[in-house]
């Protein structure tokens, strides 16, 4: 998983809560505590995927696509980290004589696989207006 997931989460549930529907990059990244240009890194990947959309100029910003109730964080996931679990490097070596050093490189390939759907498959049972009800019932303890 990377930070720009929880980047774009929680820029996701700001602008489901934002009064307007919409904020600037600016302001997602205060709220976020980080930059407004890896905010605006996250939100194009986000809009190119039918996410957010924008609008330019004065009052302009980001806004969700499609009801909070109806974006799942495995909508978040499959744009920005579909396949993130996988390592980057896989020990062994598949030229090697070795039974576990020739085959573990795909068998770990296909354990982060599996893994990497079961996460997606939660994720899916999880809306960006699940998220902020859950951000709100905290505010509320």
């Amino acid at each position: 998983m990377n930070s720009e997931f929880v980047i774009a989460v929680h820029s996701l549930v700001l602008l489901a809560h934002h009064p307007e529907g919409m904020a600037s990059s600016e302001e997602i990244a205060a709220n976020v505590c980080t930059n407004p240009a890896r905010v605006r890194k996250v939100m194009s990947c986000l809009r190119k995927n039918g996410i957010v959309d924008t609008r330019e100029g004065s009052g302009g910003g980001y806004k969700l696509c499609k009801p909070p109730e109806r974006l799942t964080l495995a909508d978040v996931y499959r744009a920005l980290a579909a396949g993130s679990l996988a390592p980057s490097w896989c020990s062994g070596n598949p030229e090697g004589d070795c039974v576990v050093s020739s085959n573990m490189g795909e068998v770990m390939d296909s354990v982060f696989c599996g893994a990497d759907h079961q996460l997606e498959l939660y994720f899916d049972g999880i809306t960006i207006g699940q998220m902020l009800s859950r951000v709100r019932a905290k505010q509320q303890v």
